[in-house]
């Protein structure tokens, strides 16, 4: 897929930054439906070129954010061989320069956000709870909610299985499973379903 056919999918003013991101490499880019499980991906290919998926229903800014992590991965990998860790030191300065290099795409509100994001750069968009929810578009189910908004002893589904919250830590919540009474520790952006009475009887 050419620069040019990813237009639609992108921010205006990127491709600058794209033509030199992709310099002479020989990339596949793959524009994909809705995936749950990932944003993107990175893979070399046997015949040493490089292939890039990114979902196709992002908004442009996540798009061209997404886009650059993972071109980030062919970057770090090229200059720095492929020994090093897949989101270890190399990857991450090299997604910092490239963001920091392209702040001016995004809109206003999201700049701090990216800065603050690009000072430690997370492999796992879910990890960065800023961009999170800047992007979060609601579920069409009422009753999915960031567990960060629930209540002690608010009880929920996750999986297909009920918990209740019992407390409230700092960087996560203790809950304890309904039916065999084991507690486990969720981070506040797990997406849930909360129980309602209804659903108790």
């Amino acid at each position: 897929m050419s620069i040019d056919t990813l237009e639609q999918y992108l921010p205006k003013n990127t491709f600058p930054f794209l033509k030199k991101w992709f310099a002479d490499y020989y990339i596949h880019i793959k524009i994909t439906r809705n995936r749950n499980s990932k944003l993107g991906d990175y893979r070399k290919l046997p015949d040493r070129s490089h292939q890039i998926t990114v979902n196709s229903t992002l908004d442009k800014q996540l798009f061209f954010f997404v886009l650059t992590h993972e071109l980030a991965h062919l970057i770090a990998f090229e200059k720095f061989n492929f020994r090093i860790s897949a989101h270890g030191k190399e990857w991450k300065d090299t997604f910092r320069e490239m963001l920091l290099e392209s702040i001016d795409i995004y809109t206003e509100d999201l700049k701090p956000i990216i800065v603050r994001f690009a000072k430690s750069p997370k492999a796992n968009f879910m990890a960065s709870p800023e961009l999170v929810r800047y992007f979060h578009i609601e579920d069409s189910d009422e009753n999915s909610v960031f567990i960060e908004n629930l209540s002690i002893n608010d009880k929920f589904h996750y999986k297909g299985e009920a918990y209740i919250i019992i407390e409230k830590r700092k960087k996560s919540y203790l809950c304890t499973h309904l039916k065999n009474s084991k507690k486990y520790l969720f981070k506040p952006l797990a997406k849930v379903e909360k129980l309602t009475i209804n659903d108790e009887q």
